[in-house]
């Protein structure tokens, strides 16, 4: 029986980047503690596999391609979602970009926009969209940020700028979005064992450096992020909002 402080029965989830890695894990613990989950990514295929898998194990999820990057593309999401009479009551912003690893003096301008369009307008539009609709009933979001909102990476300068912004961008949600009864939080994540971030866990010198900075000497797997968004978007937090929760073995201790 799960637990009344995490029970997220009768209620709709829509996480994006749930294709893979942290927002896979997040789709299925949210979907085993009750909720149905809208698993969208930029390929239909990928969420699809996920909402299947939930599905396979007793939950409740449907899939959506949604470019997160593309106003119009969110848009239509809550359009269609709205025709279905299907209310959202719990956001998990997630999906990210970060198509440039090295010296900030070379990124191509190309780069730095989908970045920025995607980290910071994604997470905006999809929060305000949401935000809208979830002003007669109350509702909860949870960004999934990074340690490098804290402590900037070498080699990603603007991603860690974007996650700072997400930081930003949750406190001030909080504030404005409290008196509707929306609760505004972050998680971030330490570094964790995905296909995102294997271009730092497949380097070994990269490995053995932010390893010396880890307090517990390892990586995270994604199911070690996913419960503190269970938690944030669950009545357990009921009063929590406007907060950044590391969950990073301790890296920024």
């Amino acid at each position: 029986m799960t637990d009344p402080l995490f029970d997220l029965s009768g209620q709709t989830a829509l996480v994006s980047g749930a294709s893979r890695g942290i927002g896979e894990a997040i789709a299925h613990l949210l979907a085993a503690h009750g909720a149905h989950v809208i698993c969208t990514s930029r390929k239909l295929e990928g969420c699809q596999a996920v909402a299947d898998a939930i599905a396979a194990a007793g939950g409740s999820a449907e899939a959506h391609a949604v470019h997160v990057g593309d106003p119009a593309a969110i848009e239509a999401l809550f359009t269609t979602l709205d025709a279905a009479g299907r209310r959202v009551d719990i956001l998990v912003n997630n999906a990210a970009a970060n198509p440039y690893f090295g010296p900030a003096v070379d990124m191509t301008l190309d780069a730095y926009e989908k970045t920025v369009e995607v980290n910071l307008r994604g997470y905006f539009w999809t929060t305000v969209q949401a935000a809208r609709r979830m002003k007669g009933h109350g509702g909860a979001v949870v960004n999934v940020a990074s340690v490098n909102a804290e402590r900037p990476a070498p080699g990603q300068l603007v991603y860690s700028m974007t996650k700072a912004g997400i930081v930003n961008m949750t406190e001030g949600f909080a504030k404005e979005l409290a008196p509707l009864g929306i609760r505004v939080n972050a998680v971030l994540p330490g570094l964790t064992d995905t296909k995102f971030a294997s271009a730092l866990t497949s380097n070994p010198k990269i490995m053995d450096m932010m390893l010396r900075l880890i307090p517990l000497a390892r990586v995270a797997q994604p199911g070690e992020i996913a419960p503190a968004v269970l938690f944030l978007a669950s009545p357990a937090a009921s009063y929590l909002t406007g907060a950044a929760l590391p969950v990073d073995g301790g890296y920024l201790a």
